[in-house]
């Protein structure tokens, strides 16, 4: 065999093999994008319910020390966008957000000091995560001028969402929930063909802080 036919040989084979390859991004995209349909219309569902009960939030802290007063869940919206892949109008993330809210009144103006760097850290992640409005203060001695403390100054009033953003090729769907227990940030990764309502209902429990298997 010559040297040009073994080229057409490795040419075909790899040819043949990115056909394949192709067919399955194709196959896992269609089913991706079904799925995404189905959680956009089950958030938009939600948001809708949840907007008229106000369900009760988990308890809240900056410092693991100082308590928020009691706060809800309100003003649920739901979002979504879409981007080109190989050619084609493909969901490029679905979300819902929410504001976290005094169960009673408006909100309340609330302070924490920190003085250790693990500390610090902590509180600017949560301030972060929640996008808290507040305001940081140095505390320092009165004589020596020396820094004792970090002052955060906040209004109890923060946001919680949950972003699902699909994988197409390899039919997956990564979701991100901000503020769904107190503060922080978790990632879970389910297979598109995984996602049904009952996982769903899942999701919704852990939104509103009951006990659920989504994670």
């Amino acid at each position: 065999m010559s040297f040009l036919n073994e080229l057409k040989l490795k040419a075909s084979a790899l040819q043949s093999q990115q056909t394949a390859q192709l067919q399955d991004f194709e196959a896992n995209t269609a089913e991706t994008e079904r799925v995404c349909y189905v959680v956009w219309k089950y958030m938009q569902e939600l948001s809708r319910q949840l907007t008229v009960i106000e369900p009760a939030a988990p308890r809240f802290s900056l410092d693991g020390k100082t308590p928020w007063p009691p706060m809800k869940l309100s003003d649920f919206r739901v979002d979504f966008r879409k981007k080109q892949l190989r050619d084609k109008d493909v969901y490029d993330y679905v979300a819902m957000g929410w504001d976290i809210v005094p169960q009673s009144g408006v909100p309340v103006q609330g302070a924490v000091s920190v003085n250790f760097p693990p500390d610090l850290e902590r509180v600017q992640k949560r301030l972060s995560f929640g996008h808290v409005e507040h305001e940081r203060k140095d505390v320092r001695h009165p004589e020596k001028n020396t820094l004792q403390s970090i002052r955060f100054e906040y209004n109890a009033k923060a946001r919680g969402n949950v972003t699902m953003t699909p994988d197409h090729d390899n039919g997956l769907l990564v979701f991100r929930l901000a503020n769904a227990d107190g503060f922080g940030v978790v990632t879970t990764t389910w297979a598109a063909t995984k996602i049904q309502h009952s996982l769903l209902d899942e999701l919704a429990k852990l939104i509103v802080a009951q006990p659920n298997r989504f994670l």
